[in-house]
């Protein structure tokens, strides 16, 4: 069997004529599937476990009996697929239609995060710091040579022959010694001028103590702060002390003068970088660090006796010390090597390594001598000599970068220019130096490298290069031409760093070729490949994007902006959207200077953008919206720049692209900042139409899109007392407000809670803007609310019918306000009842405090309506204060702090009474409508557990405001933040549950296992099913509550009891186990009506509906710690009082991601997941309320709905909503409690209704196909199996059917209570999808049975 591949929204999964989740298809017209499998291995709401076209199911296929007078043979030979859909699903559309990508629903990641960013945590302050703010220079050097040629000094004993060279000079070619010297220093400073040629070089020859002192005086004067060099040649004076001496001369050059390291440093200061070549440095180095210990204690002892202009102590640890050797160690002396090998190694690394590969080597180098001469310059990296030295570059930032910590690589290697040569010069001398037996020292202290792998690397470049001298040379002679061949080393090394990229990046190391690619970045010739691969590192996340900027690649990639290669655009784009999106702010200000935006802007508005051909181009643009939207955020001077050039105008011409969602998101958000306090810009806007153009999106099928929407026309509503630049503009502006509010009224009713929360933003600007307008409405609200009660009693009436003065847009949006305070989606709710709370506080501290203080208190009196539990928000008002720059108190309020909070808490009770008129709830005293049972169930509920008790699902990423924090307005939104993350997560590799061997993939794997081993293992079953007594019980849970809907999930071992008021409580039933209660949040008065799960063929979520119109989702349902509520919203609007209700059903289509619901509504409402709209509304032709809804799972066109009077009608989707009945059967006399057509099997369609009717229907007939009386009594419950060709019906017992119409078994449900006098009806029934198993509950009993069909079935979860 080949490894089955895993589900995912955006892998394309291909099927072989075996349908998903949907539904089944079949091949030939009969019950067997494609080769010869049942079609009933598909699960009931997710792919099939044999989806992949190589895959198939062994022994699955459905034993059918052979008797021939066996009535379920008969069924089965009389019964092929229902409804003529043999015929459909065997036509080459349906085929094509079926191998269509499946979607997960509700897992993208706004439901995952709600739309909120990341929360702050304390880590995020301490942020990788990539930028070089305290970037010194080495200004000034001193290059000091104690030589004293032809005098050797007394304690150094040189071998014969001996090191002669000096600085490459051989100071036995010279007569005059001091001509000598001075050659030597000249060479010297020449070397050091290669690696920094703005630094000012002086000279100090053989000098005397106080020529030594004036010396480095004069150069600490000149340099001021900045860096010294001091470079110490002492090969002609003794070796350092053991106390920390080092030796000059007198001024006759007769005596060595002791000069101490204590006084040198007096001299010099700091900040400093010594460089000492001579016997036993290492001396000089202890004793220098001791001396500075010495000074930070004197310091600290003498706090305020320290010498005006002296250097403090702690500054000398800053000073930076190379030395050649150890205390204990002699220079080498060999006489094919310079004398001055340390300081050859750190002033012409080039030279003396190729010098030493050659004594090195063991191969014979033929016609090679040790002065071999590397034709080109070092700063032409098209020369042999230029190349050797830009590879030099690459290798040692390489070593230093995987070997050094980041700080310390940092400080050594990108702060100073002269630092950074030097020290990468000085990996070089470590690895040359060790093998003459001489250990050089540094301070910072660096970990060994000369054993590093890439010195390999350099041996083969400097080997490819000496190769080819003598073909150069004799090309040079006149001999026949020869072309220099370029060194491989930066091609494989690219190359490397692509296996890592695709091998090797999981781990999170760093990987040690990127500073290659940042020297290769300098090579128009790799200079595209070097790039993308960089682009595909930068996109592994933030770590790598700080990884790069710590490395130095910033200055590249801004010079690279000056750059007009058109093919370098995309690749540009994508790097720079990269580090915008983790560090903008450091960034802005570069840009600014150099003007780099200006790159970004002309792709964004000219009409080439990126090259032709390019792949992705909306996403490019949509990046380089991102990058201008950063740079305008919160700064001024950014959004200045961006006035000038057409930004705005092509970021309204890109709201219109219909290809690319991310570029309408961006270039809304990109809009947003540049309006965000910026008069010039709105009036711009104005100019352009540009709200009245945004609007336009507020019906985009994308919720991001609408979000960004709300987010620009939000910014275009904030407007402070300085930004109004004249009366034109104010009264524009005004009128352009007023048509946004009215616009985003319609959003309130959006599916999605990010759309409904940026609404909320908007509101918030708005009232804060016409706070005083709002005030009057709220007391005007106030006062008619008294009025009617002291005229009619008790009979108020709802929100919608109070009058107001002005019926304007400020009413709308105030009772919009009043809507969205009790949004089932928590946030969205939370921060409505902070805007409503906002508007009275401010009423309370008007001049009409006292009066709104009476009424309120009135009202707050009235016991109209019940409180929803979710109200919490504005309970924590109570002792809120509004924030200074909000509002201030009227100067005719005098009340004291006591008196203002429980003035609050009266405000708080008569705005919740507002909330609940608006949404038209019921009073109190009137008793809950009994939903889906029939007259003779009602009764008095066993729950004893108040509304409002448990866990209450949040929202991810959301934290309450706390009751001490102030009520800020406008409110803000963090959606420009959450939608700044997409550029910081990886798009250009598999996500992390399609990559294979990661977590989430073997996780999704071992689902996909389960799945498959649970339908090979239950398919054999069925025949089971119309055959057992089903009374062997194997679970009796206590549910607690009255439970009036169960649901078994497919493949979790979960069943979920949904009770008669708000708790949802889940079941491992195997085990009797309960693993979660949490309370739904439905308001009093109203019960959960339905239940459903979705996605199950992965992770599954929870779907609940309650009376209230209000569906929600819950991820991780069956966790008390980790439960979330993944989004929420309302239905169903509108909802008719009925003495009878239906609260509201639905029924979920995986196959298309769309939710069909009614009840006690004239329609039903098709929902929409992946856009989270509603797409359309059919009228159900009916004044009964819709009791029962089912549809056709495979294509889902066809929908049936039951009603409470007994008709069942058909609809069709593809007609127009107002001719969508197609067909309507009035064969019940009474409320339909159930009608559903199976998802596998024979599809069958079967009803039942109170009077105990049940009928088996087929689409193409106006009559039943089969009916039957199930029960004499009346019936109250009926469940037809998903797969096995049964159906449940309850009353006094359960009764167990085939769908041949024969009374296969009944079972006395057992009861937890003794009821006297008072007879047991069931309340709930329900099959398991694929396991011949039953649940089942009666009236007024809060426990749960669950049986087995017969006693021997186990059931394996593993």
């Amino acid at each position: 069997m080949n490894e089955p591949l895993p589900i995912s929204h955006t892998s394309s999964i291909h099927i072989n004529g075996i349908l998903t989740s949907h539904g089944y298809v079949i091949n030939d017209g009969t019950e067997a599937g494609v080769n010869g499998h049942h079609p009933d291995s598909v699960s009931s709401n997710g792919i099939s476990g044999s989806q992949s076209s190589n895959m198939v199911l062994s022994g699955v296929e459905e034993p059918l009996r052979d008797d021939p007078n066996d009535a379920a043979f008969k069924y089965h030979e009389r019964m092929a697929l229902r409804h003529g859909f043999e015929d459909v699903y065997n036509s080459e559309y349906y085929m094509n239609l079926l191998a269509q990508n499946f979607y997960i629903y509700f897992d993208d990641k706004r439901h995952e995060t709600a739309g909120n960013p990341k929360p702050w945590v304390e880590s995020d302050a301490i942020l990788p710091d990539w930028r070089m703010k305290d970037r010194q220079k080495t200004v000034s050097a001193a290059i000091v040579l104690c030589l004293n040629l032809g005098v050797d000094p007394p304690d150094v004993v040189k071998t014969e022959p001996c090191a002669k060279l000096e600085a490459w000079v051989d100071p036995s070619e010279h007569q005059d010694s001091k001509k000598a010297t001075e050659l030597i220093a000249k060479n010297l400073q020449s070397q050091y001028e290669t690696l920094s040629m703005r630094t000012r070089y002086k000279q100090s020859l053989d000098p005397n103590v106080e020529d030594a002192k004036r010396f480095c005086v004069s150069l600490r004067r000149g340099a001021k702060d900045e860096r010294i060099l001091f470079h110490y040649n002492g090969h002609g004076v003794p070796k350092p002390t053991a106390s920390g001496e080092i030796w000059v001369f007198n001024k006759g050059y007769t005596q060595y003068i002791p000069v101490s390291i204590y006084d040198l440093q007096s001299w010099l200061g700091a900040p400093c970088l010594f460089v000492y070549d001579c016997h036993a440095a290492g001396n000089i180095v202890a004793n220098f660090n001791r001396f500075v210990e010495k000074r930070i204690t004197d310091d600290m002892k003498n706090k305020d006796g320290n010498s005006p202009g002296s250097t403090p102590g702690v500054q000398y640890r800053e000073c930076i010390q190379l030395a050649a050797c150890q205390a204990n160690e002699y220079l080498p002396m060999n006489p094919d090597l310079p004398m001055d090998l340390f300081t050859c190694c750190l002033t012409s690394p080039i030279e003396i390594a190729i010098r030493w590969f050659i004594l090195q080597s063991p191969l014979p180098k033929a016609n090679l001598s040790l002065d071999v001469t590397i034709p080109g310059r070092l700063a032409d990296r098209r020369t042999p000599l230029g190349e050797l030295n830009w590879i030099f570059t690459a290798i040692t930032d390489t070593i230093a970068w995987s070997q050094l910590e980041a700080p310390l690589f940092k400080k050594l290697f990108r702060q100073d220019l002269m630092v950074a040569a030097l020290f990468r010069n000085f990996l070089l001398a470590e690895r040359i130096l060790r093998v003459h037996n001489c250990h050089p020292i540094s301070e910072p202290k660096l970990p060994s490298t000369h054993n590093h792998p890439m010195w390999e690397s350099w041996d083969l470049a400097v080997d490819q290069c000496l190769a080819q001298l003598p073909m150069l040379e004799a090309a040079e002679e006149g001999g026949p031409p020869y072309e220099y061949k370029h060194s491989t080393f930066f091609e494989e090394q690219l190359t490397a760093f692509e296996i890592w990229l695709k091998y090797g990046s999981k781990t999170k190391r760093p990987p040690e070729q990127l500073p290659v690619v940042l020297q290769v970045l300098l090579s128009q010739v790799h200079r595209l490949r070097a790039l993308i691969l960089l682009s595909r590192f930068l996109d592994l996340g933030p770590w790598a994007v700080y990884l790069a900027l710590s490395i130095g690649i910033f200055p590249y990639v801004l010079k690279l902006l000056q750059s007009p290669a058109q093919e370098l655009r995309p690749v540009l784009v994508f790097i720079w959207a990269r580090i915008m999106s983790v560090d903008y702010q450091n960034i802005q200000q570069e840009l600014l200077k150099d003007n780099g935006c200006s790159y970004f802007i002309q792709i964004l508005t000219s009409k080439e953008g990126v090259p032709t051909g390019a792949e992705n181009v909306g996403e490019h643009h949509a990046m380089c919206a991102f990058i201008i939207a950063l740079f305008c955020c919160g700064n001024k001077a950014a959004q200045r720049a961006c006035m000038g050039p057409d930004v705005l105008p092509a970021c309204l011409i890109h709201i219109q692209n219909p290809d690319s969602a991310l570029l309408r998101q961006w270039a809304c958000l990109c809009i947003s900042q540049l309006w965000e306090g910026n008069p010039e810009a709105k009036w711009m806007g104005v100019r352009e139409d540009a709200p009245a153009k945004l609007a336009v999106l507020l019906e985009d099928p994308v919720p991001e899109v609408r979000t960004a929407v709300l987010v620009a026309l939000s910014t275009f509503l904030e407007t402070s007392e300085n930004e109004i630049a004249s009366e034109e503009f104010n009264v524009e502006v005004e009128n352009r407000e007023a048509q946004i509010a009215f616009a985003t009224l319609k959003l309130t009713g959006d599916g999605s809670g990010m759309v409904r929360k940026e609404i909320v933003v908007l509101f918030s600007r708005f009232v804060k803007h016409y706070a005083s307008k709002f005030m009057v409405i709220a007391f005007r609200q106030l006062e008619q609310d008294k009025a009617q009660r002291d005229s009619a009693g008790s009979n108020v009436p709802s929100l919608v019918s109070l009058e107001f003065p002005h019926s304007t847009i400020f009413v709308g949006v105030w009772k919009a306000l009043l809507v969205l305070s009790t949004d089932p989606f928590v946030e969205v709710g939370d921060m409505a009842c902070d805007v409503v709370s906002y508007v009275y506080l401010l009423l309370l501290q008007s001049p009409l405090a006292r009066v709104a203080e009476d009424l309120m208190e009135a009202a707050a009196k009235y016991p109209m309506v019940k409180q929803p539990p979710a109200v919490s928000a504005i309970r924590d008002a109570e002792t809120s204060s509004i924030n200074s720059q909000s509002s201030t108190a009227s100067p005719h309020r005098n009340g004291s702090a006591s008196v203002l909070a429980s003035t609050l808490r009266r405000s708080v009770s008569i705005a919740t009474s507002l909330r609940n008129l608006a949404l038209g709830y019921s009073d109190t005293g009137s008793p809950v409508p009994e939903i889906n049972q029939p007259p003779v169930a009602n009764g008095v509920s066993v729950s004893t557990i108040p509304y409002g008790t448990g866990i209450h699902p949040n929202t991810a990423r959301y934290k309450r405001r706390k009751s001490h924090e102030s009520l800020t307005m406008p409110l803000r939104s963090g959606f420009f933040e959450w939608s700044c993350e997409y550029f910081q997560e990886p798009q250009m590799s598999q996500a992390e549950m399609d990559e294979p061997g990661s977590v989430d993939y073997n996780q999704r794997l071992w689902r996909r296992t389960r799945n498959e081993k649970t339908l090979a293992y239950t398919q054999p079953q069925k025949e089971l099913a119309s055959n057992s007594s089903w009374s062997f019980q194997i679970g009796f849970l206590n549910n607690a509550t009255q439970p009036t809907k169960l649901v078994f999930a497919q493949f979790e071992p979960h069943l979920i009891a949904v009770d008669d008021r708000d708790g949802v409580t889940v079941w491992h039933w195997p085990e009797n186990k309960k693993l979660n209660r949490f309370c739904n949040a439905n308001p009093p008065g109203t019960k959960i009506t339905e239940a459903k799960l979705i996605n199950e063929d992965d992770v599954p979520l929870l779907m609940t509906g309650a009376g209230d119109g209000v569906i929600r989702l819950y991820r991780n349902y069956e966790s008390e710690d980790r439960i979330e509520l993944a989004c929420a919203w309302r239905a169903l609007t509108d909802m008719l009082p009925s003495n009878k209700s239906s609260g509201l059903v639905a029924d979920w289509q995986q196959g298309r991601g769309t939710m069909l619901v009614g009840g006690d509504v004239k329609v039903i409402r098709l929902w929409d997941a992946p856009r989270e709209l509603c797409m359309a509304d059919i009228p159900a032709r009916s004044g009964s309320p819709i009791t029962s809804l089912t549809s056709d799972q495979v294509a889902g066109h066809i929908f049936i709905a039951g009603f409470g009077d007994g008709a069942l009608r058909v609809y069709d989707r593809r007609i127009d909503p107002r001719e969508a009945m197609v067909k309507v059967w009035k064969y019940h006399r009474s409320w339909v409690l159930n009608v559903h057509m199976q998802r596998g099997g024979a599809r069958e369609l079967a009803s039942g209704s109170v009077d105990g009717k049940v009928h088996l229907w087929d689409l193409r007939m106006d009559d039943p196909v089969l009916s039957f009386q199930a029960h004499e009594r009346g019936m109250r419950a009926t469940y037809v199996h998903e797969h096995a060709p049964i159906l449940a019906t309850g009353s006094q017992m359960v009764k167990i059917w085939r769908l041949s119409g024969e009374h296969s078994a009944t079972v006395k449900n057992n009861s937890g209570y003794m009821l006297q006098n008072r007879m047991q009806y069931v309340s709930a029934v329900c099959f398991h999808p694929h396991r011949m198993v039953m649940a089942a509950n009666n009236s007024h009993d809060a426990h749960v049975s669950v049986y087995n069909c017969t006693a021997n079935l186990v059931h394996d979860f593993s």
